[in-house]
């Protein structure tokens, strides 16, 4: 039995660069691509959104200069390249796929709506959402927030390097403790680095539950929407 029959699947962008510094390793876009093509087959429906970061983050632009919305705006075409990239990867595995855009930029991609972006999803293709809310000063956790709630997904799943929540970076500190599941006022408390504060509070406000859980690790997703405790559920 599938736990959850429709998704908002949030992908970093550093993610995407495996063991380089910058850009696509296109294994693990590959790898990426070929967990998410199985999710029509089992009934699942998908909306994706994906990070900029391996290729612009747009609060680095500040430091180099840009001023803080132009910054934004290039990592909002930094979204559109990784999107461009995973769709171009799942037609490839033989899933349907749309990209939709938050600002106008056909033929690039589809000017996102909700209504088409859930009619997509409800006929079986992926759909992946791309540049981030379409404003400077939100970031693309706050996107992948934003559009679980309007296109009424049951959960936001994020897929990171890690298998979950820890105290503390597990990469920098090895005695950091793994949290099962916790609570939206236990990560504020905690100040916890999960997602941006804008991001939790409107996941706590529409009652969203967040699992964080390590994409990296083969089957994980599919595992996820099966049932398996793996990772940290975030309600």
């Amino acid at each position: 039995m599938i736990k959850y029959k429709r998704i908002l699947l949030k992908l970093s962008g550093e993610a995407f660069m495996g063991n380089r510094n910058y850009g696509i390793d296109e294994a693990v876009l590959n790898e990426y691509a070929l967990q998410i093509a199985e999710l029509p087959s089992i009934g699942v429906q998908t909306a994706i959104v994906i990070g900029g970061g391996n290729i612009f983050r747009g609060l680095k632009g500040t430091s180099l200069g840009f001023d803080r919305v132009s910054g934004d705006q290039m990592g909002m075409l930094a979204t559109v390249i990784n999107s461009l990239a995973l769709r171009s990867a799942l037609i490839t595995a033989g899933v349907k796929t749309q990209v939709f855009t938050s600002i106008r930029m056909e033929p690039v991609g589809t000017f996102y709506t909700r209504e088409k972006a859930s009619e997509a999803m409800s006929n079986g293709e992926i759909v992946i959402i791309a540049g981030g809310t379409g404003n400077p000063y939100f970031t693309t956790d706050t996107a992948s927030a934003l559009r679980a709630i309007e296109t009424e997904a049951e959960i936001m799943l994020k897929g990171t390097r890690v298998d979950g929540i820890y105290t503390a970076d597990p990469e920098k500190y090895p005695d950091a403790r793994k949290f099962d599941q916790i609570t939206y006022d236990e990560v504020y408390k905690l100040n916890l680095k999960v997602m941006d504060l804008t991001a939790i509070t409107l996941c706590k406000e529409n009652n969203l539950p967040v699992l964080v859980f390590n994409m990296n690790k083969k089957g994980s997703l599919k595992s996820v929407l099966n049932g398996a405790s793996i990772g940290t559920l975030v309600k």
